[in-house]
């Protein structure tokens, strides 16, 4: 019990885990597992900066800065997967709906599939214009917007 109270002390006030610290760990793993392979002294010099940045990250003071490098990281990821995270969206819904963006105030409207193939006019629940949409498939679901 003294040495988990003792822990404690010492980890009061310290950064500790994140999204960031995770994927370095990750990181970190993958080089070793493919260092013992390859036996690269470059990619050994490599695992150890990676291995003192995630250990200077863990037992860091200074919160504010390293929450900032933690936000900046998780906004790169996200542009990162964003495709695919629009891909997925487009294949999981491809049966129900069609995702166009308006061409006048660029929101992205969720369409219902119609019945027959062809250009189709849409009108933008937001801007309240009307445009044309080329449509290649043929099914009908019921009318969804997105606002």
């Amino acid at each position: 019990m003294k040495f988990m109270e003792r822990l404690q002390k010492c980890m009061y006030g310290r950064y500790g885990v994140d999204d960031l610290y995770k994927f370095l760990m990750y990181l970190y793993i993958l080089l070793v597992i493919i260092n013992l392979f390859i036996k690269s002294n470059i990619l050994s010099i490599i695992e150890l900066v990676i291995f003192f940045i995630v250990f200077y990250r863990f037992f860091s003071k200074n919160i504010y800065k390293r929450s900032n490098e933690n936000i900046n990281f998780l906004r790169f990821k996200g542009n990162l997967l964003k495709p695919f995270y629009i891909l997925k969206r487009n294949y999981r819904d491809r049966h129900k709906c069609i995702y166009k963006k308006c061409k006048f105030c660029k929101k992205l409207l969720k369409l219902p599939i119609p019945y027959s193939r062809g250009f189709k006019e849409v009108k933008c629940p937001k801007c309240n214009k009307v445009f044309k949409m080329l449509v290649l498939r043929k099914e009908k679901i019921e009318i969804i917007a997105k606002k």
